[in-house]
């Protein structure tokens, strides 16, 4: 299954790397669209395998995982814009820093959610710390919704900034080029370009978002190859989704609001489950709850921003 499942994601990255996008070009919408409904189709075709394969309660936790990976993945695509807009990354290259970004993603998951089995396994009531994380990090999303993230004040960017040679200008796709040394102008040193710390602001910021995503996905189901698989074929679809989704940012500003119950929701089934004498929530209700907060927010998002819609095309 394993085998599989990296096949398919090796695949998947070739054919878009040597295929799809060989050229530097500016993604369309429309093309994004249809690059995003391809990646979900795939993702809820391995979600129909695993519930054949494995069974219906693998299939509805594998479900329930991928529904909260993709929502979540929507949230971090709002913190990606607001990175490319502060580093002006022409849009031409954006696909190429999210495609190393979501390189980089798979291998961080893994050691993310390998570490986080091997915890689980040991000391299962981690399980309940995990829980009472996400409900405390629901409900500071709550009480925080509208904060925005200060690019320009991050930690990893100053300290970058501070013990590296850093040039504001860009190189076209390079991520690295060799200037003048300021200090001996006759000899050459390497310098990072805005291209490389907006890739690496980005994998900051997946592992930031991936300290709420695996314990949630953890709170579904303790079986790794599902916790994983449901995440990287919710990630996959990322590059694609982020041309569509950052065309229309403004229509979503209530989808916080949703993301939050959901890790409430996910946190506080775990404790609910004791208090009913249950084995383990019910993977049916789960997913069916999970599903119908995040449409409710979702739909309630574009109906109150409906208005909008109209000035931010003609725009």
């Amino acid at each position: 299954m394993w085998l599989g499942f990296l096949g398919i994601v090796v695949m998947l990255l070739v054919l878009d790397l040597g295929v799809l996008h060989k050229e530097q070009r500016e993604i369309e919408v429309r093309e994004s669209l249809v690059l995003s409904t391809g990646y979900i189709g795939l993702g809820l075709g391995f979600g129909a395998w695993v519930w054949w394969y494995l069974g219906h309660q693998s299939g509805m936790e594998y479900l329930t995982g991928f529904a909260i990976e993709k929502a979540l993945a929507m949230d971090n695509v709002f913190v990606i814009a607001m990175i490319f807009t502060f580093f002006a990354v022409p849009r031409q290259f954006q696909y190429r820093v999210l495609f190393w970004g979501i390189l980089g993603v798979i291998v961080l998951r893994a050691i993310m959610i390998g570490l986080g089995a091997t915890i689980v396994t040991q000391f299962n009531w981690v399980l309940y710390i995990f829980a009472l994380f996400l409900v405390a990090t629901g409900v500071k999303m709550l009480v925080f919704r509208n904060a925005e993230y200060d690019v320009a004040s991050n930690p990893v960017l100053a300290f970058m900034r501070r013990r590296f040679n850093v040039t504001d200008e860009h190189h076209g796709e390079k991520f690295w080029v060799k200037l003048p040394d300021p200090q001996n102008p006759s000899r050459t040193v390497w310098f990072m370009t805005p291209l490389f710390l907006a890739l690496v602001l980005i994998e900051v910021a997946d592992v930031i978002f991936a300290v709420d995503s695996v314990p949630a996905i953890f709170a579904i189901t303790t079986d790794p190859f599902i916790v994983y698989t449901s995440n990287i074929f919710a990630i996959l679809g990322l590059r694609a989704l982020y041309f569509a989704l950052a065309a229309m940012v403004h229509r979503f500003h209530y989808l916080k609001i949703a993301l939050a119950a959901v890790l409430i929701f996910i946190g506080s089934k775990i404790f609910l489950a004791d208090l009913l004498g249950l084995e383990k929530f019910p993977p049916a209700l789960s997913l069916a709850i999970t599903f119908s907060i995040l449409a409710c927010g979702v739909a309630y998002s574009l109906w109150r921003t409906r208005d909008a819609s109209g000035t931010a095309t003609r725009h």
